[in-house]
């Protein structure tokens, strides 16, 4: 009797994280930004989506029950130690902060000044995820989001702004102001240079893979 076993596939670990994390950040008048850019993706992208949304710290927020109802992917508000899957849409919490490592977020609360979640964010986006991050500054007040979109670039990921469809475009248009804007899009538009983005990655590492 051979009590040889054969050997189990190996579980490729990469398969189960996001081809690219994109953070979107939002304040006043970004709720239906938030939602034309829902409605104009697919469900099946590969992608995990984070909303870095400015909201007041002692609310309940709705924001990820809204949200639900303008996509098939799975909504849930961000935690300490969750993983982040592809075709997920995560929401930050009132009052915290969100760093990402390793594919998992770090929650800090209360969060460390006012109405610099997105510029927090970004940031620890563009350090764990180099070409593979995405960066949305959609409509806000103030200039958040304007140093993480820095960052971003930096590091090799795309950033974008809405353009003139945003209800209030103080955030964009310093964000765009600044220099790190690569697009300037409608939120309806921007899944389709997502799209082309990850095709071009995918095509790059292929080709560093067979040289």
């Amino acid at each position: 009797m051979n009590n040889k076993q054969g050997k189990q596939p190996a579980i490729d670990m990469g398969a189960l994280h996001p081809k690219l994390i994109v953070g979107i950040g939002g304040s006043a008048g970004a709720l239906n930004a938030y939602k034309a850019l829902l409605d104009a993706l697919p469900s099946n992208t590969g992608m995990a989506f984070v909303i870095i949304s400015h909201m007041n710290p002692k609310a309940h927020s709705q924001l990820a029950e809204i949200l639900s109802r303008h996509t098939k992917m799975t909504v849930m508000a961000a935690s300490k130690a969750m993983s982040i899957l592809p075709n997920h849409v995560y929401v930050i919490p009132p009052d915290a902060d969100l760093f990402i490592k390793n594919y998992t977020f770090k929650v800090i609360s209360p969060r460390s000044g006012r109405n610099k979640q997105i510029d927090v964010f970004f940031a620890s986006l563009a350090e764990a995820m180099g070409v593979r991050a995405m960066g949305i500054v959609l409509s806000g007040y103030d200039g958040d989001g304007t140093e993480g979109c820095k960052h971003i670039q930096a590091n090799g990921g795309k950033t974008f702004a809405q353009d003139m469809s945003a209800e209030v475009d103080d955030m964009p248009h310093s964000a765009e102001a600044s220099g790190c804007i690569d697009f300037v899009m409608s939120p309806d538009k921007i899944p389709g240079k997502l799209k082309s983005l990850a095709a071009a990655l995918k095509t790059l590492e292929t080709k560093k893979n067979l040289s």
